[in-house]
């Protein structure tokens, strides 16, 4: 089980009512009640015993308080994505200079046009990772994720999306052996072997809780996801993340866990 002593992420921008949203979660978000939940956040990982590097807001892109998506950061080495959605490529070069400050630049890699790769559908289950081919990440850039992997003794299982924008829209790993799932995931035969805690479709959007050192932290206001959790024997924290929630983001966006 891989403990996490480091977190990355970055202040929202005031361009955030801007960011990408499906409209699935109506409403434009608040930027100062954003920036609280945030602050919240930040807070949350801290209590998980994570070092936490803040980043500047950076107004050239809504979306980049969704750290997440530009990097996928494992044990072994650091590897720059490419992102799909073109209003975010260019956040790829703003997260190099802070993974830099961890990696050596030896070990970090990157994805090349014409693959795409997005964090958000990257899932690490120890030395193993899913993949999402989805909108965002596409076949060239899963071969070139997998063959890095290889490289580091690490492999990876594709996982074909159907409805969601990320995988981890809708599936998360707590350790364990243990997957939280709703939707469309909840039968994918790619994760069979696992315990699966399924998730009522009311509650599908807190399928994205992360795990950090021992605790699950969860999205506010979906009870039968914390009983579940909880009955699991994790410690849990519960942080507010419906500004967010309005651009289709969730918690594990919010940070590089590593």
């Amino acid at each position: 089980m891989q403990k996490f002593s480091h977190a990355i992420v970055r202040k929202p921008c005031r361009a955030l009512a801007e960011g990408i949203s499906s409209g699935l979660y109506p409403g434009k978000p608040d930027y100062e009640l954003a920036c609280r939940q945030h602050d919240a956040y930040i807070q949350a990982l801290r209590e998980c015993g994570v070092d936490v590097m803040v980043l500047p807001a950076d107004e050239r892109y809504p979306d980049s308080c969704f750290v997440e998506d530009p990097a996928v950061l494992t044990r072994r080495c650091a590897i720059i994505t490419n992102p799909g959605a073109l209003s975010r490529n260019g956040e790829k070069e703003g997260i190099l200079e802070a993974v830099r400050q961890f990696y050596p630049e030896d070990k970090i890699e990157r994805i090349l046009p014409p693959g795409t790769l997005e964090g958000g559908d990257v899932m690490m289950a120890g030395d193993h990772f899913f993949v999402g081919k989805s909108a965002r990440t596409n076949a060239e850039g899963i071969r070139q994720f997998q063959e890095i992997l290889e490289k580091y003794g690490m492999t990876c299982t594709e996982v074909e999306l159907e409805k969601v924008l990320h995988l981890k829209t809708g599936v998360n790993y707590l350790e364990n052996d243990i997957l939280l799932t709703a939707g469309e995931f909840v039968d994918k035969q790619e994760f069979i072997s696992y315990h699966r805690i399924v998730i009522p479709e009311e509650e599908a959007y807190a399928a994205n809780c992360i795990w950090v050192n021992d605790t699950v932290i969860i999205p506010e206001g979906y009870p039968a996801v914390l009983d579940a959790v909880r009955s699991c024997g994790y410690r849990t924290l519960t942080v507010d993340t419906s500004e967010f929630r309005k651009l289709d983001g969730g918690l594990s966006c919010l940070s590089l866990r590593f």
